[in-house]
């Protein structure tokens, strides 16, 4: 492949397109802000399904030892009542491996392989050209040209204004992230209590989620409705101020369930936001996007997955037809409209359910899609 291929982004979306490109022999020039691979925490644990992320693994010659590092035991799911009582309690049978959890860092190293990132490298924006290609501006001044830029830099994309006006916009919805370490040891009570997966407790307009990662590591989620500066009144760095606020909103829940948010060690405000539901936009030569670039949705399992199968579509597509990559792209995005519009309206209605004025919704939507 002659072509001059840069993706943006060293998530999901943008290193299993680069990885399945590598795997055909062609090279891509990968792009990340961020000084390192280790310059943030990565961030918790995935669930990859069948069709999906493992498909996408699979295209990139990865599925043997994404099953080596994966955990199937992370599908479990207990789900409690406000006062402790347990509803559900699912358990994944011996060869169900339908959607195995693995951590967020070991994906990525796994991605990573033998690819080369260019680290360090903000973009600052991507003007199309007046043919085909298309120029990246570097935040610190430079510029260079690509015959083809995949922005794959997630919600907030700095390649989405080079074929969209769409920004994020906010849900109602707020996240707020904790996390636990070495609970086995620290908090065996609570490890208990989460099991080997996730433990969900749903309540009016309110929910908290804890989910195992490997190596005694836990995150905690609280959901809940709020304005979108709910906290700003606050010091962000306040932990306990923060805490105690949670704990305020969650008055009345059963102790156990408050200890999630009573041993948390920090806290991370993540208002949920997201595109809109049948995002498109007219073919551009020279750009297109990747992941929540170009469909942010609630994160209830699919964006991940949908990011990495359509990495590694758009490269499959790519390597198959160098003689017309602009005619490859049209097709991928039609393609990528149609899927990432449906599963946009599940996770919006999901959303819709698991933060809703009444906890039998997220019961039933459990209910639905949990294997017999």
């Amino acid at each position: 492949m002659r072509q001059r291929i840069a993706v943006v982004g060293s998530g999901p979306a943008g290193l299993t397109f680069a990885r399945v490109l590598h795997r055909h022999g062609h090279r891509v020039t990968l792009l990340e802000r961020d000084p390192s691979p280790d310059a943030r925490p990565p961030g918790g644990t995935l669930d990859l399904h069948e069709g999906l992320g493992q498909l996408a693994l699979d295209k990139a010659g990865l599925l043997s030892e994404f099953q080596r590092l994966s955990r199937p035991e992370g599908q479990a799911m207990r789900i409690l009542d406000t006062d402790g009582t347990v509803l559900r309690d699912w358990h994944p049978g011996p060869e169900e491996r339908a959607n195995p959890e693995i951590d967020r860092g070991q994906l990525r190293a796994l991605l990573l392989g033998p690819l080369d990132v260019q680290w360090g490298r903000g973009v600052a924006r991507v003007v199309p050209g007046t043919g085909d290609g298309a120029l990246v501006r570097f935040a610190d001044g430079r510029q260079e040209a690509f015959d083809l830029v995949v922005g794959a830099d997630g919600a907030w994309s700095r390649v989405r204004a080079a074929v969209s006006s769409a920004t994020p916009q906010y849900t109602g919805v707020t996240s707020v992230e904790t996390s636990l370490d070495e609970v086995d040891t620290r908090h065996p009570d609570l490890a208990r209590l989460i099991g080997d997966g996730s433990v969900a407790v749903y309540g009016a307009n309110r929910s908290l989620v804890a989910q195992r990662n490997s190596g005694g590591h836990v995150k905690v989620y609280a959901k809940f409705r709020a304005p979108l500066g709910w906290h700003t009144a606050s010091d962000p760095a306040d932990a306990e101020a923060l805490r105690a606020k949670l704990l305020t909103l969650f008055d009345g829940w059963a102790p156990p369930v408050l200890d999630l948010l009573r041993h948390g060690t920090a806290f991370v405000h993540r208002p949920i936001h997201v595109l809109p539901v049948s995002h498109t936009w007219p073919h551009v030569p020279g750009v297109t996007l990747l992941g929540d670039a170009a469909h942010l949705m609630p994160p209830l399992g699919a964006g991940a997955n949908l990011a990495m199968l359509e990495g590694a579509e758009l490269a499959e597509s790519l390597a198959a037809a160098p003689e017309d990559p602009n005619k490859a792209v049209r097709a991928f995005e039609e393609q990528m409209w149609a899927r990432a519009g449906r599963w946009a309206r599940i996770t919006a209605a999901g959303l819709e359910r698991l933060v809703s004025p009444d906890p039998a919704e997220a019961l039933a939507l459990f209910d639905e899609v949990q294997p017999s």
